[in-house]
């Protein structure tokens, strides 16, 4: 789409727009945060049907993230991130005109499909920028996950309440046509393919133990955890993973290169931003509650939703301005250290956390800080992954570390739910999480944070000139398979 005669656009306008993209698409994750009390009676369903709204945009998020990053790799990055921001704006003018459950299900799903943009940006970004850009602005764009995330309660909570629920989708939408016209004006294909032939098979096998696992622990809190669905999907999750590991070893043009996915930097690195996304996503479940519980809890602040997302911006501003920050740390010491210090921040702020709940300025000081270490954190996984891997394949390597934080999200809101749901104290007629259950997750979070530590720890050294071994500018061929 871009004329093969036009200047090339500058580094900056790249990493610019890319980021934005970013934004955009993880803005989705929370935009429908104020609606879920409300889905029930603005969709005439039931509580636990209306859940799907969010279980739908989880499991389409999660299949498509590995699959789009993999054609992404064969046909063009440009190509299946345009696709992304296209289906995230049919999903969101779905969601827009819905008034019953199924259509609102499959604008979510839709929205969901569109979460390969982060990854794809990434793997653009090594494929155009000068190397010595690399590091940051693939830092920026890694940032821009949370961000998004943060920004999004804040937006939500205006719009719900000035205007139609409506509006929230009908914004999404507009942002996501703003996002697509500035990719197809702005951002360059590279000519970086693998070629090859999809395999369909590993996308079928790998979507299958996705969908029973993450079904499995969305669901298992509603229908019980020794409950025979939930411990059948935990099975078919285990056989079915067992069986498709065998296939794609076996397979020419594998849809994930297992080999490549067991070398010690990229495995540790996956298994490290697991941890890292469960430490995570603590905060986000935590923190809102806190905020919004009665103060005739003796430890709720009582405030609205719209103070509830103002107290979680911070957060994410400083998540974005740490993220060059983490690049200059990775560049004068390598990654491995600047995953070390994010896994000690992130752990001293939710340590903190366990004491510090009982003032709006103590949740701002706890969540920046915690937005710091995951600046950090969040910064080196590309630098990790893209030293270890090919460039043919940087998409699908990029993609499965996306997916890798999508699994540690969805455990820890499971968890979390799980505690929260034993952890309580009556309130009249109401029954409400305790102080203590919140210190639990809170002491939880930290002690994920430093599990990444010590994984982080078993990572290889990197001085500077290896941390991206196959730049976009020293190799002369594109890769071929």
């Amino acid at each position: 789409m871009s004329p093969t005669n036009a200047a090339p656009p500058r580094p900056n306008v790249v990493v610019v727009v890319l980021a934005f993209g970013g934004i955009v698409v993880s803005l989705m994750q929370t935009l429908v945060i104020p609606l879920v009390p409300r889905f029930p009676e603005l969709l005439g369903a039931s509580p636990a049907d209306a859940t799907w709204v969010i279980t739908s945009t989880l499991l389409a998020g999660a299949v498509a993230t590995p699959v789009v990053g993999r054609l992404g790799d064969m046909y063009g990055k440009r190509r299946m991130l345009l696709i992304s921001l296209v289906l995230l704006v049919v999903g969101s003018v779905i969601c827009a005109l819905s008034g019953t459950l199924l259509p609102m299900i499959v604008g979510r799903a839709l929205q969901g499909a569109a979460s390969g943009v982060i990854p794809l940006g990434i793997s653009i970004m090594r494929d155009e920028l000068p190397a010595e850009r690399l590091g940051a602005a693939t830092a920026v764009m890694s940032a821009s996950l949370g961000v998004g995330g943060s920004l999004g309660l804040p937006a939500s909570a205006v719009l719900v309440e000035k205007t139609d629920w409506h509006v929230l989708f009908w914004t999404a939408a507009g942002l996501g046509v703003v996002v697509t016209a500035l990719v197809v004006a702005l951002v360059p294909e590279s000519s970086v393919r693998t070629g090859g032939r999809f395999d369909f098979v590993g996308a079928a096998g790998l979507s299958t133990v996705l969908v029973c696992l993450l079904l499995a622990i969305s669901k298992g809190a509603d229908w019980g955890w020794t409950n025979g669905l939930t411990l059948g999907l935990f099975a078919a999750a285990v056989v079915v993973l067992l069986l498709w590991g065998w296939f794609e070893l076996r397979t020419r043009q594998a849809l994930v290169d297992l080999r490549t996915t067991a070398r010690r930097q990229v495995l540790l690195t996956n298994l490290a931003s697991v941890v890292f996304a469960f430490a995570m996503f603590a905060m986000s479940l935590v923190l809102p509650q806190i905020l919004q519980l009665p103060t005739a809890t003796g430890y709720g602040l009582g405030r609205s939703l719209l103070v509830t997302g103002l107290v979680l911006v911070p957060a994410g501003l400083v998540m974005m301005a740490t993220a060059p920050l983490s690049a200059r740390l990775s560049r004068a010491r390598g990654p491995k250290v600047t995953l070390m210090v994010g896994a000690v921040v992130v752990a001293a702020g939710y340590g903190l956390g366990v004491v510090l709940m009982s003032a709006i300025w103590q949740l701002v000081l706890v969540s920046g800080l915690i937005g710091a270490g995951i600046g950090f954190a969040y910064g080196s996984m590309p630098a990790l992954i893209m030293g270890a891997v090919p460039v043919s394949e940087t998409a699908a390597a990029n993609s499965l570390n996306t997916l890798m934080r999508a699994i540690g999200t969805s455990v820890s809101s499971a968890v979390a739910g799980m505690i929260l749901s034993h952890l309580t104290v009556s309130l009249g007629p109401a029954v409400v999480p305790s102080q203590d259950g919140f210190r639990l997750i809170m002491a939880l979070g930290s002690g994920m944070a430093l599990v990444a530590l010590v994984i982080a720890a078993f990572l290889p050294g990197q001085r500077r000139h290896q941390e991206f071994p196959l730049g976009p500018r020293e190799e002369a061929v594109p890769a071929a398979r």
